[in-house]
């Protein structure tokens, strides 16, 4: 029997009911098939939406992209080709720049995975899944000696022990020390009318070797209770048995080289 006009339009009139209850259904499951993607830092791609608004304006066939295509999208952390050792404490920077944001420190004595990125006197390495900057000129291709293992040598040293007339006591220990296990060192700084110096229980280690000033200074750090020191100051930063647990501190410049103490590092003993 040949259905009558009504009839099939009453049919006709359930499938588009069917399709409007249906149609949402189908976008919630097409938008739900898309996770939002993340990246190992905080970029983002929330696929999903971008599903869905590719839909609304009729363009779904060319928003099929693949989560693989995504990923690759995302950047990643920078390949690592070799590792270096640090010879000093060093502040992880985000930026290769100073003053910089940083996050936490990297140890002395640390082996540390390097991209071989350099830009503006820094390297770039990764710890953990992250990539950092770090000063270039505290790393090295030979583990450093580590500062605890060298003796307090309590003897004096030829050619320069003249430095040790106006010291106390504690000062010459410290002098003798340094001069026994860095005889590279020739000059030093003793008693002076100013400032620490005045009291005799300072002393000033003369290098602008950045490497070996600051093997010194970490020397000096190692021995700190043993010597009984005060502070220690190395290229504008100073530190303190008080305050260890703060690193070396930053000071504010003082207009010289010499007065910022990059040319030596200066000890004071309790």
């Amino acid at each position: 029997m040949t259905r009558g006009r009504h009839s099939l339009a009453s049919r006709n009139r359930r499938a588009l009911k069917l399709s409007l209850v249906t149609a949402p259904l189908v976008t919630c499951a097409v938008v739900g098939a898309g996770i939002t993607l993340t990246s190992h830092g905080s970029r983002t791609i929330d696929f999903g939406h971008q599903v869905a608004a590719d839909i609304a304006t009729g363009q779904g066939r060319a928003a099929a992209i693949s989560r693989s295509a995504v990923r690759t999208a995302l950047p990643d952390v920078p390949a690592v080709d070799g590792r270096l050792w640090t010879t000093a404490d060093l502040d992880l920077r985000v930026r290769p720049a100073d003053g910089a944001a940083t996050h936490g420190e990297l140890p002395s004595l640390s082996h540390v995975r390097v991209t071989g990125v350099r830009r503006n006197g820094f390297v770039q390495v990764v710890v953990g899944k992250k990539a950092f900057w770090v000063t270039d000129q505290y790393l090295a291709k030979a583990k450093p000696t580590d500062p605890a293992d060298l003796p307090l040598v309590d003897t004096p040293c030829v050619g320069t022990s003249g430095v040790e007339s106006g010291l106390k006591p504690g000062a010459i220990r410290v002098y003798r020390a340094v001069c026994n296990n860095f005889p590279q060192i020739t000059s030093y700084g003793g008693y002076a009318p100013r400032g620490e110096h005045a009291s005799g229980k300072a002393i000033d280690i003369m290098t602008s070797d950045v490497a070996l000033g600051t093997e010194i200074a970490d020397f000096l750090k190692a021995h700190a209770a043993e010597l009984d020191l005060f502070d220690i100051i190395w290229r504008q930063h100073i530190w303190t048995p008080v305050r260890a647990s703060e690193g070396w501190r930053l000071m504010p410049s003082r207009g010289s080289e010499t007065a910022n103490h990059e040319d030596h590092v200066h000890v004071s003993t309790n």
